[in-house]
């Protein structure tokens, strides 16, 4: 099959569409629906696994909305327990872990759902043999109280 100018041009059209809606996802720019595939945002290697930031930005009715993927290594956490003014929901797909809820270790697996309130101290570390994954959705509204994230010592 031979590729003619037209069809090189309709492939750089659709590449940069793509790319500019991802980047408009990304920065956090867009207020209306979207879709962010998973092969289309890389993994951050961290100290403790990897983060995939999906979308960290507003929403039509959220002042910030964070998206992201954490893969925990066996063992770690992915910060010390600490407190913020946002709320955050984390939603396992595998491994286990155990989150610290109102000053109690409380162990969750795979399907299992951690829901952090405001300004409540928390952490989670995977307490498993295997890399733990879950999603994490934070989000900030105009009823969020004003503060910084406190780091438990």
């Amino acid at each position: 099959m031979k590729l003619t100018r037209r069809d090189g041009v309709v492939a750089l059209l659709a590449a940069a569409v793509t790319a500019g809606g991802f980047a408009v996802a990304q920065s956090g720019a867009a207020k209306g629906s979207w879709v962010i595939n998973w092969d289309d945002v890389p993994a951050k290697t961290t100290e403790s696994g990897s983060v995939r930031s999906l979308y960290n930005g507003p929403t039509a009715t959220l002042e910030n909305l964070d998206l992201h993927v954490t893969t925990l290594k066996p063992g770690a956490a992915p910060h010390a327990p600490h407190k913020h003014p946002n709320e955050e929901m984390l939603i396992m797909k595998s491994g286990t872990v155990e989150a610290l809820i109102n000053g109690e270790w409380k162990k969750v697996g795979p399907g299992g759902v951690i829901y952090l309130a405001s300004n409540i101290f928390h952490g989670v570390r995977n307490v498993g043999s295997e890399p733990a994954v879950y999603q994490v959705i934070g989000f900030k509204t105009a009823a969020t109280p004003e503060g910084q994230t406190v780091i438990q010592k």
